[in-house]
């Protein structure tokens, strides 16, 4: 394993259209998106270093319902060194969560499967992370070793505060930190629910995702930092994790732009803080495979 300082990105994606359609990208504005993306597409947009340290693992991270997607980021995640773990979705529902999640984890590639994700954003039951047979689903995940990646808009974080209060032995992690809503500037509720969040010491956060939720052709770092302000003090950088959400980061400005943006954000941490966010908190959460 080489010596130089690590860069884990905790939350991007990939796909092929012509082996799995994903219909979200049919909603107006993802056109730019609206193409395939590979590993080594990510190699190639991911060339800008954030505080010295070049790309060096990654977490992919499901799109879509379903668990042939999963197994096909199983596996590519087999035969792609860049790729560390994997996000995958289940059905937390189904009374048979548990015999799915096993028979992932022992298929090709199953020791890659790290944290399982719904997305509960378009979920419109306001208790849809509360209910008994979500609930049972959720317990399978955490009796398997396995973290859930919590992925929900602002007005849904009362049901993640409730989550982290029902199952405090569930690793959790917060996607995009819960989508505060930028381009508003409408922080309030946000600030007030996610710091209710971070006082359960087993959830954790993404730095990711933020620059989607900003105006995507005039936000700056000043539109980002009062939410940097808000994670850093809630969670602390043991808790936080910089991810790019590659690709979709491509309709507010890409990879590298958003690499710049952390940097920026992170002068005057010290290099503790520095690692914890760029790969020592992910590393914890995920534990990707070694780095050649």
């Amino acid at each position: 394993m080489s010596d130089a300082p690590h860069l884990v990105d905790a939350h991007h994606h990939v796909w092929d259209l012509d082996v799995r359609p994903q219909p979200w990208l049919d909603e107006p504005g993802h056109e730019p998106i609206r193409r395939n993306f590979s590993p080594h597409a990510l190699r190639s947009a991911a060339t800008r270093p954030i505080a010295g340290r070049r790309l060096t693992s990654t977490v992919v991270v499901q799109c879509v319902a379903s668990v042939p997607e999963t197994r096909d980021l199983l596996a590519l995640a087999d035969i792609d060194p860049l790729i560390g773990a994997v996000v995958g979705w289940a059905d937390l529902t189904s009374p048979a969560i548990g015999d799915v999640l096993d028979d992932l984890r022992t298929g090709r590639a199953g020791r890659y499967l790290r944290s399982v994700r719904h997305l509960v954003q378009g979920e419109s039951d306001p208790y849809w992370l509360q209910r008994p047979d979500v609930e049972r689903g959720l317990r399978a995940v955490g009796e398997r070793g396995l973290g859930y990646d919590v992925l929900i808009r602002t007005h849904q974080l009362p049901q993640a505060i409730r989550l982290a209060e029902r199952l405090p032995e569930l690793p959790l992690v917060l996607d995009h930190a819960g989508k505060p809503p930028i381009a508003r500037r409408e922080l309030t509720d946000w600030t007030q629910q996610l710091r209710m969040l971070a006082r359960h010491p087993q959830a954790r956060c993404k730095v990711s995702g933020l620059i989607t939720e900003a105006d995507h052709e005039k936000w700056t770092v000043d539109d980002i930092r009062p939410v940097w302000d808000v994670l850093l003090s809630a969670f602390g950088p043991d808790r936080l994790m910089f991810g790019s959400d590659w690709p979709v980061a491509n309709l507010a400005g890409g990879w590298n732009r958003w690499a710049a943006t952390v940097e920026e954000l992170l002068d005057g941490c010290s290099d503790t803080e520095i690692h914890a966010v760029l790969a020592g908190t992910a590393t914890a959460f995920y534990h990707p495979t070694p780095i050649p």
